[in-house]
């Protein structure tokens, strides 16, 4: 399946060793002005790595697979089930800044339904890697639609960029909404205006 072979695509050839990134981080913080010797720093690089290791865990999970397992026993449920606030902690691929945010998901079922923790599981996934907010939106709208083929598919994602608020511009208030549907949500705008609805009912 294509969105396998893209995951297996964007792994490095050569398999860097944790003792290769840590001597780069120690090179960074001597790059700003610091001594990675000095006692508080000494595990500087160490903790970084085990952190670069959570913040981007994505590039080792497949999305497609967190959806392999659907249910049919759902008395023929055939309207859209929504997944409101799912949190959001990504960094953006410019500057690896964070983007910190939430994700509502919709998808129509056809005759199947997946777990609700399954769809926030794909968002993790997606969100776990260097991104842009524009491509994150996509993405898991593209997954959910191909795996559960699904009637119809609704992402929208409200999220704050640091590369924005502590750099650069400096605008601490901005926000960035996007947007994505496929299948009957795109088609049909009853179903598009409903889910607006809900999802702008969304606690703050």
């Amino acid at each position: 399946m294509k969105l396998v072979k893209d995951i297996d695509n964007n792994q490095n050839s050569k398999k860097i060793s944790d003792k290769e990134a840590e001597e780069a981080f120690k090179t960074i913080l001597s790059w700003i002005g610091e001594d990675p010797n000095r006692e508080g720093l000494l595990e500087t690089p160490k903790r970084v790595v085990k952190a670069f290791k959570e913040y981007f865990k994505g590039y080792k999970e497949d999305p497609v697979q967190v959806l392999d397992k659907t249910f049919g026993d759902v008395d023929g449920y055939d309207d859209m089930v929504i997944q409101k606030n799912i949190s959001i902690q990504s960094h953006c691929e410019h500057h690896m800044a964070p983007i910190i945010g939430k994700a509502h998901v919709a998808y129509i079922p056809n005759e199947r339904v997946v777990g609700l923790s399954k769809l926030a599981r794909v968002v993790e996934v997606f969100s776990k890697r260097l991104q842009t907010q524009e491509r994150l939106t996509m993405q898991i709208a593209n997954t959910l639609m191909q795996s559960l083929d699904a009637k119809g598919v609704a992402v929208t994602i409200d999220s704050t960029h640091q590369c924005m608020t502590m750099r650069g511009i400096k605008k601490e208030q901005a926000t960035t909404v996007t947007n994505y549907y496929l299948g009957q949500f795109k088609e049909d705008l009853s179903y598009q205006n409903r889910y607006l609805r809900l999802i702008s009912n969304s606690k703050d």
